[in-house]
């Protein structure tokens, strides 16, 4: 008697790093295709269309989001002795029918699902031909909002209507460049007996012990044996015997004295190999590996004295949340890789930061992001992928959403940086306040999906992961959803129509977005925008700003705070320096109400093209004004002065696990040359771990005698003002600085030395070479500080790296001191 023995599951890629040759055929003819890739970066490599960021060509391309296209690859296969195969594609963007061999496998609607076909009874040994047919996504995105019945949202197209990125189809900071393509992996699986389908390693902790939960899905095909399911993690083994048929299984292994995982600041981030191996008689058939970190989260939202928090703790220990919101890295995001999603996490992790938002109209993200979050630390929020639209709960959508969601959660269950799951992003606020509910005329809009099916699939899959149905959302029914007294916030007032410095009058209790735009880099701009004369309102300009009256609100922006500009250089500075200056001031005043403020996430890191934007870093990764003061505001200790009733006081924020104790030499100084001490006090300042204190200063330093030629200064990196730029009287920047350029290695230092108060010292070497870097930014000078720029070049002209517009500071702006 023979024992027949089941092979090994085994994996065919059909990519075109495997070998596999692709064609895309569709209204420009047929070229050869990436895969994984898109459309629009097919087109572009052959060189049928330009690059669609450049200039104006994102209009000029738009037919690519009304035409249907084909990708079509021939490969060989040879039997294995796998009882059944499977076509697995990881990601098809979006409405796609798929053939292999002229027979139709399937049709798929969503680009966030993973399709499974059998394809055992079609495919040949030898020589076939696969076939991925995607309909136009602009058209189909339309014809879909017709059959659902329309609805409202946000932008140009109907991105509601259809399981697509909705920031493919635009947004107020991105390109309207809906594409198609196989953007995912995609391979041919061929197995016996048993694989895993997925694996959910839920990773808790029971006082010393790690507690790993691993739930085990198996599909089965014509097996004769029951089958041994086995989990290692880290040294501790867990096994069990699965019936014929059982189609899931617990596996709980235990980890004695485990090393906790920590947000960065609050501890290190050990994280644990994880196998999950599928045996018969005859050994392991498939196998799974991932990583897990033991720690728990909650979040608290009981109410108290000012309404409902919105607290996350890790391992029983409150985080004061310091993030931003995060946008695809990319307007065609099959060219990230893990070299890009490092860099950008690095830009969160450099500036402080330790939480990033995947904001609901991208998508679920890569895996190169969550493990790099576990291992620098980084706490994710993430949402579903709802935003900014009303969503119908009927069929077809309503199964795709749930198939999506299932999947989602199964994947990213293992990331012990996954902090938070929330159902939407503002489309509880649009239906209160967005004027929706009359078009809607009583129709379905997604309240099920954030209140029902969502936390319900959280509930199920994920139990260990907090969730929050909607951001903004204060979590009753009976309170306004953008309700600054409970849970989270958006602030969009400012930007959107009053000066920033209203940030003053709201107190929110945790703020999930706010944010002011500027330009990018100079380089960066100028890489895309060709107008001649390059202008604010130039025709190309105007393509990359995709704000509504985005430029105008810039220059209302200024407000009293910095005057118009006399040209583009000047636009370019003030605009990046406001911004800048909002944001920081914005995160000063909620960091300066903590405890009761627990947390501010800004709109936004990072750009997916070059563009007047939000961002703290640009499309082309060069770090803006306002990333070098998100570094100063979200360092771990901040000290800010910040009024009371009218009256500047001293606030301290220690957001370490040490207690912070000094004495702050406080002074009262003239702006002009040698920044006179008119009065000083030395400050004693005692601020325990995780706490903040609010110190009173004596009037004798608050009380100025010409407010708009004095200033005060705390230590050496904090700042009053007792007016605006626009009154302020300072020494222009070259009577008020001298420099000093040395060459090394690596690029040049140019050291600044003051002999005047200089405000906001940048320096701008991507405007001597695109490639050119610079460590700091944002830097204020008393009479005789001074401060090293340290720049990573090539060779550059060292005189202009001591002039405008290289070298700029606020006293370039302000009228001179008399």
């Amino acid at each position: 008697m023979t024992l027949e023995v089941a092979a090994p599951l085994r994996q065919v890629p059909l990519t075109s790093e495997a070998g596999i040759a692709w064609s895309v055929q569709g209204g420009a003819g047929s070229h050869p295709a990436t895969v994984p890739g898109e459309v629009h970066t097919d087109l572009m490599a052959a060189c049928v269309i330009p690059d669609v960021l450049d200039g104006d060509n994102e209009g000029a391309c738009a037919w690519i989001g009304r035409t249907d296209w084909t990708y079509r690859a021939r490969f060989t296969w040879e039997p294995d002795g796998g009882a059944r195969q499977e076509l697995v594609a990881e990601g098809l963007d979006t409405l796609a029918t798929v053939i292999l061999n002229g027979i139709e496998l399937g049709r798929t609607a969503n680009q966030h699902r993973t399709y499974r076909f059998d394809i055992t009874p079609v495919l040949a040994a030898g020589e076939n031909e696969l076939v991925v047919a995607f309909a136009a996504p602009v058209d189909g995105a339309e014809r879909l909002s017709a059959e659902l019945g329309p609805r409202p949202h946000v932008n140009h197209h109907p991105y509601n209507a259809i399981r697509k990125m909705a920031s493919n189809y635009g947004w107020d900071w991105g390109p309207d460049v809906a594409t198609v393509g196989i953007w995912r992996p995609i391979r041919i699986e061929s197995w016996s007996d048993v694989r895993i389908a997925s694996v959910r390693p839920l990773a808790t902790v029971d006082g010393d012990r790690g507690v790993l939960e691993a739930h085990v899905e198996l599909a089965w095909a014509g097996a004769s044996a029951d089958a041994t399911v086995a989990v290692r993690v880290g040294d501790a083994r867990a096994g069990a015997t699965v019936a014929i048929g059982e189609t899931s299984v617990l596996v709980t292994a235990v980890v004695e004295d485990v090393d906790l995982w920590w947000p960065r600041g609050h501890g290190d981030q050990p994280l644990y190999p994880v196998t999950v191996e599928v045996s018969t008689a005859g050994g392991v058939v498939h196998a799974w590996h991932g990583r897990v970190g033991f720690r728990t989260v909650t979040l608290d939202v009981a109410p108290d004295e000012h309404g409902e928090p919105f607290t996350i703790a890790v391992n029983g220990e409150p985080v004061y949340l310091r993030g931003a919101n995060w946008i695809p890295d990319d307007a065609f995001v099959t060219r990230l890789t893990p070299q890009t999603y490092r860099r950008s996490i690095g830009d969160a992790v450099d500036a402080g930061m330790n939480l990033l938002r995947v904001w609901g109209g991208g998508i679920y993200e890569s895996e190169h992001f969550y493990r790099t979050c576990d291992e620098l630390g980084v706490l994710v929020w993430q949402d579903f992928l709802f935003a900014c639209a009303a969503y119908a709960e009927e069929e077809p959508l309503r199964g795709e959403v749930e198939a999506e969601a299932r999947e989602a959660v199964t994947r990213l269950s293992q990331h012990a940086s996954l902090a938070l799951w929330n159902g939407c992003n503002e489309n509880i606020w649009g239906f209160v306040e967005w004027g929706w509910r009359r078009p809607l005329a009583g129709r379905t809009w997604g309240a099920g999906y954030y209140l029902e099916l969502l936390p319900s699939i959280v509930a199920e899959l994920d139990p260990r992961t907090p969730y929050s149905p909607g951001s903004p959302y204060s979590f009753s029914p009976f309170i306004h959803p953008n309700d600054a007294r409970s849970g989270t916030m958006h602030l969009w007032d400012v930007w959107n129509q009053v000066d920033y410095a209203t940030y003053r009058d709201h107190a929110p209790r945790f703020a999930a977005e706010f944010g002011f735009q500027g330009p990018p880099a100079w380089s960066t701009l100028t890489s895309v925008v060709h107008d001649e004369p390059i202008d604010p309102y130039g025709p190309q300009m105007l393509v990359h700003q995709k704000a509504a009256d985005g430029n105008l609100k810039l220059e209302r922006g200024l407000g009293d705070h910095l005057p118009r500009w006399r040209d583009i250089d000047e636009w370019h500075w003030i605009t990046q320096l406001n911004q800048a200056r909002a944001v920081g001031y914005g995160i000063e005043h909620f960091r300066s109400l903590f405890p009761r403020n627990t947390g501010a996430v800004v709109w936004q890191l990072n750009d997916n093209w070059p563009v007047i934007s939000w961002a703290a870093v640009d499309g082309h990764g060069i770090r803006k004004p306002l990333w070098y003061v998100l570094r100063r505001v979200y360092a771990d200790t901040l000290v800010t002065v910040q009024p009371r009733d009218g009256v500047p006081v001293l606030v301290v924020h220690n957001d370490s696990p040490r207690e912070w104790s000094q004495r702050l030499t406080v002074a009262r100084r003239r702006t002009g040359g040698g920044c006179a001490v008119l009065a000083s006090e030395t400050v004693p300042v005692r601020v325990g771990a995780r706490g903040a204190v609010t110190v009173d200063l004596p009037a004798a330093l608050v009380t100025p005698d010409e407010p708009e030629a004095e200033f005060l200064q705390v230590g050496t990196d904090a700042y009053w003002y007792f007016t605006e730029d626009t009154a302020l009287r300072l020494v222009l920047t070259a009577d008020a600085v001298s420099v000093s350029t040395e060459r090394t290695p690596a690029g040049y230092t140019v050291r600044v030395t003051a002999d005047a108060l200089v405000k906001d010292l940048c320096l701008f070497p991507d405007r001597l070479e695109s490639a050119a870097r610079v460590d700091s930014g944002m830097v204020t000078l008393a009479a005789g500080q001074s401060h090293t720029f340290v720049v990573m070049s090539g060779e550059l002209d060292t005189a202009a790296l001591g002039t405008a517009p290289v070298l700029r500071a606020a006293n370039d702006l302000t009228r001179p001191l008399i």
